[in-house]
């Protein structure tokens, strides 16, 4: 059988559609059809039922399925182990992680790993969505929820916390709220609709500007789909914002108000695939973030 259509196949049956299959393999879903089609005529015999929800493995199609799987992790391991003739860490290690936690925590921390690690090469990949990393579209990922997957380590970095801030400007302007039923008078910046489902409460504030607006209240939500522009817009002093703690702390001009209302809170995970258990890149990065984890107590 050829490798290719097999290595294909696997990620058809892990992503159960043609379409996702091909965004991974970066293949049109017409191609990927073919090559699939291809496989089943060579070995004659089908491997998926196709229906109109998406794909299902037949029973020879989990047969070959669990061998390919087997096939992959052992070349994992064994590329693994090559990279791992060297004592020190070297070769590419993709990253994954939120657009906060990358931009905010980890990018400033960087020259500090490849200080120690200069033979290392960083390939960091910020989206709210989570890459496989059973497929190694990244070989580790900074996560806001721990994984269910079994084949999967896990440990946990910190926790995050939000709180409500604003800029003196705008507190001059409006005025400062009081307390948290105050809102509804105020500008909240929401992070949008799009927020990853792990972290959906981090529109807390607007979320309770709306459940308790009353009639005439001179307050409005403004959505932003990304962090950065929530951040800038709450620095330009356009209103009131909850973000991260560990990154308002970067920016003194932010005040923290209702003191005493805390928002929501998310434990921040490292997670990376099993098979990846001996890698010196890998342990040389789980190493720094523990530490740099424990370091930082904000």
């Amino acid at each position: 059988m050829d490798w290719d259509k097999l290595r294909i196949f696997h990620a058809v049956a892990s992503a159960g559609s043609f379409t996702h299959a091909g965004q991974m393999l970066t293949l049109s879903q017409s191609a990927v059809s073919r090559q699939i089609s291809a496989l089943e005529e060579e070995i004659n015999t089908p491997l998926f039922q196709r229906h109109a929800r998406g794909l299902t493995l037949t029973d020879e199609g989990e047969m070959l399925y669990s061998a390919v799987s087997d096939v992959l992790a052992r070349l994992a391991q064994a590329e693994e182990a090559l990279k791992n003739v060297h004592d020190a860490p070297r070769g590419s290690l993709k990253i994954t992680s939120t657009y906060g936690i990358g931009s905010y925590w980890l990018v400033p921390r960087l020259a500090i790993l490849l200080k120690e690690c200069p033979e290392l090469e960083i390939h960091l990949m910020m989206e709210d969505r989570e890459l496989d990393l059973s497929q190694r579209e990244a070989d580790v990922a900074i996560r806001m929820r721990a994984p269910v997957q079994a084949d999967l380590i896990q440990r946990k970095l910190f926790t995050v916390h939000y709180h409500v801030y604003a800029t003196q400007e705008y507190l001059d302007g409006v005025g400062t709220p009081e307390k948290l039923d105050d809102i509804p008078d105020h500008t909240v910046i929401s992070y949008g609709e799009t927020a990853p489902a792990e972290v959906r409460d981090v529109n807390w504030l607007a979320d309770h500007a709306k459940r308790c607006h009353r009639p005439h209240a001179k307050g409005r939500i403004v959505r932003i789909n990304n962090v950065t522009g929530v951040l800038n817009a709450a620095l330009t002093g356009l209103g009131i914002v909850s973000v991260p703690d560990y990154v308002a702390i970067q920016y003194p001009q932010l005040i923290r108000i209702l003191p005493d209302v805390a928002g929501p809170s998310f434990d921040v995970h490292l997670v990376y695939a099993d098979a990846l258990r001996q890698s010196k890149r890998v342990a040389a990065f789980r190493d720094f973030l523990v530490r740099e984890a424990k370091n930082w107590c904000y």
